[in-house]
């Protein structure tokens, strides 16, 4: 009797463990969103004032890569190429409303943003075609807009690729990515 039993519980315990669910670790790149205004989503709830009447314009979710000591532009992301502006997937933009981004119009839904930098400037390109890992299946004939923005260096490292947005006047802002000691600023007319 003693041996049923032990051969009944050692059933049991390997069909669970056959059954039993795996967690994979977490991406090395962590997920982001930036907002306009900057912090909407926390200030709608715990800061209203803070946003006052302002409406949520603009969302972008990207992966957040880490420099980790290595050559970032030039090297790591290859001039003249396109490159997906993060890790992971390409980031998502979505525009709540029509914006003029560097006197280009665009309507207002979801684009993938990627970037096609050189050392002088790079080009944001806002794609049509979403859901896409990094820029390997990047189709050109998808762009719906281009905008072609000068490179600036930045005062310190910036240790995790970042987008973050920042109020310019009552109808501008300026969407901030940085990564090392590259930043680039691109106008938004809402």
């Amino acid at each position: 009797m003693k041996n049923v039993l032990v051969l009944i519980t050692l059933l049991v315990l390997s069909l669970a463990s056959a059954n039993a669910q795996t967690f994979r670790g977490l991406e090395k790149s962590p997920m982001a969103m930036a907002y306009y205004p900057d912090n909407y989503a926390h200030d709608r709830k715990f800061a209203p004032a803070k946003i006052g009447t302002d409406k949520l314009a603009v969302r972008v979710t990207y992966s957040r890569p880490a420099k980790n000591g290595r050559e970032v532009f030039g090297k790591l992301v290859p001039y003249g190429k396109v490159w997906r502006a993060g890790a992971n997937e390409a980031p998502e933009i979505k525009f709540y409303q029509d914006v003029t981004i560097g006197g280009k119009k665009l309507k207002a839904g979801n684009y993938a943003m990627l970037v096609l930098p050189t050392e002088k400037e790079w080009t944001i390109i806002f794609s049509s075609d979403l859901d896409q890992w990094g820029a390997y299946s990047y189709n050109e004939s998808l762009d719906v807009a281009r905008v072609t923005v000068p490179v600036q260096k930045s005062d310190a490292v910036i240790e995790n690729f970042g987008i973050q947005f920042a109020k310019k006047d009552a109808k501008t802002a300026m969407m901030n990515i940085g990564w090392d000691n590259t930043m680039v600023s691109v106008p938004m007319e809402l």
